[in-house]
């Protein structure tokens, strides 16, 4: 069985606090015993291969898949508890805000659409992007000012954009990527953003104006970005098998 993506629940979670989530080509999502590897139920709702998985408690988890659905399961429930239908595309990518009351996805639909779990339709569709959209993150919790949450996209069209979720606009359009862009992470402290992306670069942006900080040159497309804890170093992964560190405070 391939499998997509790996979603270890966060560490401070009591229940299930050993548990992997994992999605994969056979349409399923599972949760495994982190320290048995042992199976311990198979959520089998969607008809097409399942892209991405998200936590949003130590309970309840989002899956996306080709099939253009958003299903919200509940750990030994046999059935969803939600299910959002809205994209006219595949659903590359899901996330639950800090809060864990809105959820994002982003498709080749060309849209980001903010859901909640108290609405049957969407709060928001996003469009802006020309091209299908990779990832999405939000901004970390208690970065965002008092009347604004921002959540970041990542395109083919080799632009990052900065959305205000509160307002429902976008706020900066970062364009200096001149491949598909892969990858987007806030810094801890939300004031910079560091992005991804085929052309071999991971660029620094401030989330203040959306102007360029810096930019590094790796010797392979750029598939994931991360920061440290401090937020003085960002981690890069590339397609040359290359990873390597970079150190902002030089």
């Amino acid at each position: 069985m391939k499998m997509f993506l790996l979603a270890p629940t966060d560490e401070n979670v009591v229940l299930f606090q050993r548990s992997i989530l994992t999605a994969g080509v056979d349409k399923t999502t599972i949760i495994w015993d982190a320290t048995t590897a042992e199976c311990k139920q198979i959520f089998a709702f969607h008809g097409a291969p399942a892209l991405d998985v998200d936590w949003q408690s130590n309970l309840v988890f989002a899956s996306c898949s080709t099939d253009q659905c958003i299903h919200v399961c509940k750990l030994g429930i046999t059935e969803p508890v939600k299910t959002f239908r809205g994209h006219t595309n595949e659903v590359n990518a899901i996330k639950w805000d800090h809060s864990g009351e809105l959820l994002a996805s982003c498709s080749d639909d060309m849209t980001i659409k903010i859901w909640s779990l108290s609405k049957e339709n969407h709060l928001h569709s996003l469009a802006a992007h020309s091209r299908e959209i990779y990832t999405i993150k939000w901004s970390p919790s208690g970065s965002s000012s008092a009347t604004s949450t921002y959540l970041a996209s990542a395109s083919f069209d080799s632009t990052v954009r900065l959305w205000d979720i509160n307002a429902g606009r976008c706020v900066h359009t970062l364009n200096k990527h001149v491949e598909p862009v892969y990858s987007v992470a806030f810094s801890p402290d939300g004031k910079y953003l560091a992005s991804g992306s085929f052309d071999k670069c991971v660029h620094i942006w401030s989330t203040q104006n959306g102007s360029l900080v810096n930019t590094y040159r790796g010797t392979g497309g750029i598939f994931e970005v991360c920061w440290n804890f401090r937020g003085d170093k960002v981690g890069a992964s590339a397609s040359d098998g290359s990873v390597f560190v970079l150190d902002l405070r030089k």
